[in-house]
């Protein structure tokens, strides 16, 4: 990162709102104080999830031609697209965790699902309440590490206030709300941990109206995050279930380039994951409808991004886990105040990049915590310096380590002598996938050993052990692929 124009450094950036230099002026005498008046004039901030959304899916990326995203795409216009924006871990709570921390996995400690975020980690919320903000929540959290069968609801879905990672204000949130609730009936909890029950509307409607119900009355500044669980599949039932009313709206749908050639769920699936897709981008268009009937989209910022992708199984038995595009490369739009530019940026952008930033946005120092770094700069095009590559983990399916570069990603696996069973980490890795993005955008020729792309190997082997170091403080030895070939 270029550190002249990094505020982790010291050094201020442009004011992203005009009114925030009159609130640091002298204040006449009676008046509040000058902290009270600056924390009222800085930005909002709504964050959206929707869990398990494959970037490709936004219309304005260029590569879905089915148009199921109008609103999305209206952020996308109005604000910045992020066409290279990378998952630090494509599992629910470890992504999570990134988000909110700015940290790798190996430094927050959620490694895997199941584990909870430490009770006293900094987090965006936390910080933002050291500032003045109220920090607000509504939908599923996945971060308090009591997830267990999903028979248990109950022990699913409250969660204690010290871990609910600094939200302490609104509540109404459930730790694993796939497992506490279907698309048409279940509960969220609220601040003491009392079940809110919805029966005969869509899951994400009723998070909607909480939300809409928070707007009409929130007092500046908020930061609100929306988790929705869609377009999740739902588990018990291992299918993309949308509302009644789009259900069958999308067969024989468009089938994106990387599943085609590949067996897996998508056959099946993909035209109701297209509809949940549809729904969520509704969902979002009612969210910038209240904020501009509240008159809060003139100093709101709005974020919408998600966990992780959705690779059908075709690259595994299951949904995520997978160093593929399909897996990590996610959808990020932000609009508001000093977003509002109607730009893309094209450089490589991390989960651990978020909560930085949104601080920056709001004018606030970035905790020495956190790892990622503010990408505020990429909007004025100040590219010297950033880091353009993107480093991810995996400790689910199968444990790796991986960098993605504008042109590659080399994922590396720990050997198979330790089972390939869930582990924190290792000292040893072996090359596993290594792919050509700009010869092979759609990941179906797998490099790994090839020795045309020796120099190329070598070079991100030599990387992602000094991101393993960076990340987590592991020395740790990244051999070549096992079986070369010419």
């Amino acid at each position: 990162m270029n550190h002249s124009s990094n505020p982790r450094h010291g050094v201020s950036r442009r004011s992203l709102l005009q009114s925030a230099s009159a609130a640091l002026a002298p204040l006449a005498a009676g008046a509040p104080d000058a902290a009270a008046q600056s924390a009222a004039a800085r930005p909002n901030i709504v964050m959206i999830i929707s869990d398990q959304f494959r970037w490709d899916c936004v219309g304005a990326m260029g590569l879905n031609p089915m148009n199921l995203t109008p609103n999305i795409d209206a952020m996308a216009n109005r604000g910045v697209l992020f066409r290279n924006a990378i998952s630090s871990q494509s599992v629910c709570a470890p992504a999570r965790g990134s988000i909110f921390t700015g940290q790798y996995s190996s430094r927050h400690g959620v490694w895997r699902n199941g584990i909870g975020l430490k009770p006293d980690a900094t987090t965006l919320a936390s910080s933002l309440r050291q500032a003045g903000y109220s920090a607000n929540y509504i939908g599923k959290w996945h971060l308090a590490g009591n997830a267990g069968n999903p028979a248990e609801r109950g022990a699913n879905g409250p969660v204690r206030p010290e871990n609910r990672g600094g939200f302490l204000d609104l509540w109404q949130a459930s730790n694993v709300l796939e497992f506490t609730s279907q698309p048409y009936e279940g509960d969220l909890y609220d601040n003491d941990g009392k079940p809110l029950h919805f029966s005969g509307v869509y899951r994400s409607d009723f998070m909607t109206s909480l939300a809409q119900r928070f707007l009409r009355s929130a007092k500046s500044p908020f930061f609100l995050t929306l988790s929705y669980l869609e377009v999740h599949h739902q588990n018990d039932k291992d299918a993309f279930i949308p509302p009644k009313e789009y259900a069958g709206r999308y067969k024989n749908p468009f089938i994106p380039q990387d599943l085609r050639p590949l067996p897996g769920s998508w056959p099946s699936q993909l035209s109701d994951y297209f509809a949940c897709v549809a729904k969520m981008d509704e969902t979002v268009g009612t969210i910038r409808e209240t904020l501009a009937e509240t008159g809060l989209d003139r100093n709101t910022i709005v974020m919408f991004v998600s966990d992780h992708a959705c690779h059908f199984k075709t690259r595994n038995s299951e949904y995520k886990r997978s160093p593929h595009e399909s897996s990590i490369h996610i959808p990020l739009v932000i609009e508001g105040p000093g977003f509002n530019r109607s730009i893309q940026i094209p450089e490589l952008v991390s989960q651990v990049d978020l909560a930085p930033s949104l601080l920056a946005a709001a004018g606030l120092p970035i905790p020495g915590t956190m790892q990622g770094h503010s990408f505020l700069p990429l909007l004025d095009r100040k590219t010297e310096g950033w880091r353009n590559e993107a480093y991810f983990e995996m400790n689910e399916f199968m444990t790796f380590r991986g960098v993605r570069t504008p042109q590659y990603t080399l994922a590396a696996a720990v050997p198979k002598t330790q089972a390939w069973k869930p582990i924190p980490g290792s000292d040893r890795y072996v090359e596993h996938m290594l792919y050509d993005l700009h010869a092979d955008p759609y990941q179906h020729v797998n490099l790994a050993g090839n020795v045309q792309y020796q120099a190329v190997s070598d070079h991100l082997r030599q990387r992602l052990a000094e991101r393993i170091f960076e990340a987590g403080g592991t020395r740790a030895a990244i051999e070549p692929a096992y079986f070369p070939y010419p």
